[in-house]
């Protein structure tokens, strides 16, 4: 059986020792589309090593940037055909400002398996922390398992709209590129369903799509640089739910909600009248 919750759940965390350069994190912040204007000071704080700022998305990568062959699904009572996954949502919190350069010790456990029927959910959280053993940042990531369903499960939580009622504070424009999701497979995320034309048909998309954590940093990038004065010190916590797809090239809006403590943000496709692209987005600000 692909999905055991019995064994996932109880499985030890797995751990992985990794580091990063500063190169990495410029190669990060590449990938997401930074530098379009390479005179600008802003853009430089993304781009060039001197002032550097991490963007605290780069989390998400940092552990499988030397990564080269396609993931795959499988962990202790766990094995899934990798065409069958799409990533479901995607949180960070960040306990003190990613440095440029360092080594990290993750612990990612399966902390929660859902049964949807069609389709399971699976939740998954890992901790790092340095080389000394302080806290660095903690993720929690869901995948989408289709066909995987059925196996007797609780159906877990529905998601809640968190969109205020009443028009955004303001909408964010972000085009990306045609070449962005072969730029962004260079941090460790091989999946063919990205690059592949292929592939992307056998699974169901009329092209290969872009990474759901490239579209991640590029709406969290332009939070920090529309909302933010492009502080990345600012974000103590970012999460969205993946609502729908992207294709490189396409152009994204982002509404804005400014509430207590947090932004709120619902990010759109232009170019296929407003589908949905990321949804119950929370940027948390840091006191």
């Amino acid at each position: 059986m692909p999905i055991d919750p019995r064994v996932a759940l109880s499985a030890p965390a797995q751990e992985q020792e990794f580091s990063w350069t500063t190169s990495d994190v410029l190669l990060y912040h590449l990938a997401l589309g930074a530098g379009a204007q390479p005179n600008d000071p802003r853009e430089l704080r993304y781009t060039f090593e001197k002032n550097l700022q991490v963007l605290p998305t780069f989390a998400v990568v940092a552990a499988t940037l030397r990564a080269t062959e396609a993931p795959r699904v499988a962990s202790p009572g766990i094995d899934i055909e990798l065409s069958k996954v799409v990533h479901g949502g995607q949180g960070i919190t960040v306990h003190r400002p990613l440095p440029t350069e360092g080594t990290g010790r993750a612990s990612t456990k399966v902390t929660e398996i859902w049964d949807k029927g069609s389709a399971a959910v699976i939740v998954s959280e890992t901790e790092v922390v340095d080389a000394q053993g302080n806290p660095l940042w903690t993720s929690r990531s869901s995948v989408f398992a289709r066909g995987e369903g059925g196996f007797g499960g609780e159906r877990g939580p529905s998601s809640a709209s968190t969109t205020p009622d009443r028009e955004p504070d303001q909408v964010l424009h972000t085009t990306t590129l045609p070449q962005q999701a072969l730029l962004y497979r260079l941090l460790g995320d091989r999946n063919p369903l990205h690059s592949d034309p292929e592939f992307a048909v056998a699974a169901g998309f009329p092209a290969p799509i872009l990474h759901g954590l490239a579209t991640y940093g590029i709406v969290c990038k332009a939070a920090v640089d529309g909302m933010l004065d492009g502080d990345v010190t600012r974000v103590r916590g970012f999460e969205t739910r993946f609502a729908g797809v992207v294709f490189p090239g396409e152009t994204l809006s982002t509404s804005v909600w400014r509430e207590d403590g947090r932004l709120v943000l619902r990010t759109t496709v232009d170019e296929r009248d407003n589908a949905a692209a990321l949804s119950d987005t929370i940027l948390e600000l840091n006191q």
